[in-house]
């Protein structure tokens, strides 16, 4: 039986988010996958036992433990059918949550043993507390997520995790510039030159700390800004793509076309407060 089950869609590049959450009380001998996932998810039993499945291994699970899935990897889980668990679930996305996993043990090892931690548990309550609020909900579910990425990377520190400080800040420089210039006709090239380096190594490194290329995070970054603008502004769509940098409104409409699936008048259309 599915008791609540939260879905956000927002966009993969915001630094660190909830995207789901949940709460499920499994019938024996329920199953999901084998899948692929889009993002990271952390299961926590709360009562029976299960197993999971992935990177080739079977883990057999019960009350207290917690087991990580990692994007793009091949899992599966069910639930046993003599004592069935009972789980919740908080999912991430965003360009920094490898980042901060990687403070943990969890993507190395997948698993870990929660026991009744008051805080980790708590972090779950309250994100199913939130899921119903009405207004800010984005907000204060967010906040958890960063409270619970603390408390995990305390508990279940990863011993070998290095702060590699200068790529870090390189890293964060870059995030800024965008953020300070994407209205700008700016290039890669650009964002290179002004922080002093190298373009294929700046590459290599904000691909190795964020998981997708500094060109994919610009074209993802001014798209969101352009939705943005089209749901809260009455500015027309030749005024959107310039102020994400396209002075050509037909080149920007073709090149949001292929990565919304609609037109922006229709984004607008469908997005737009009734």
């Amino acid at each position: 039986m599915l008791d609540y089950h939260f879905s956000n869609d927002f966009y993969r590049n915001i630094d660190a988010m909830i995207y789901t959450c949940g709460y499920e009380n499994c019938a024996p001998g329920h199953s999901y996958g084998p899948i692929l996932r889009n993002g990271y998810l952390i299961h926590y039993v709360l009562h029976g036992t299960g197993i999971y499945k992935a990177r080739g291994n079977l883990f057999r699970l019960k009350e207290g433990d917690a087991f990580l899935i990692c994007p793009g990897e091949l899992i599966y889980y069910e639930a046993d059918r003599n004592t069935p668990w009972t789980y919740t679930w908080i999912g991430m996305q965003g360009i920094k949550v490898k980042g901060y996993l990687e403070r943990t043990a969890l993507p190395e090892h997948l698993i870990a043993h929660f026991g009744q931690d008051a805080q980790l548990r708590s972090c779950h309550e309250n994100m199913a507390k939130a899921d119903r609020l009405s207004k800010n909900r984005d907000l204060i579910m967010n906040s958890i997520l960063y409270e619970y990425l603390f408390l995990l990377a305390q508990k279940f520190p990863n011993e070998q995790y290095i702060v590699e400080k200068d790529h870090t800040n390189h890293v964060e420089e870059a995030l800024r510039y965008i953020e300070d210039h994407y209205c700008d006709p700016i290039a890669i090239q650009d964002i290179a030159d002004h922080l002093g380096l190298n373009r294929s190594y700046l590459h290599r490194i904000f691909k190795s700390f964020t998981g997708v290329s500094i060109q994919s995070y610009l074209l993802d970054y001014r798209m969101r800004q352009a939705c943005i603008l089209l749901k809260t502004t009455s500015l027309s769509v030749r005024a959107v793509a310039h102020s994400v940098s396209y002075m050509d409104p037909l080149y920007f409409s073709r090149i949001f076309h292929k990565k919304m699936g609609v037109s922006p008048s229709e984004y607008r259309y469908v997005n737009s407060p009734q």
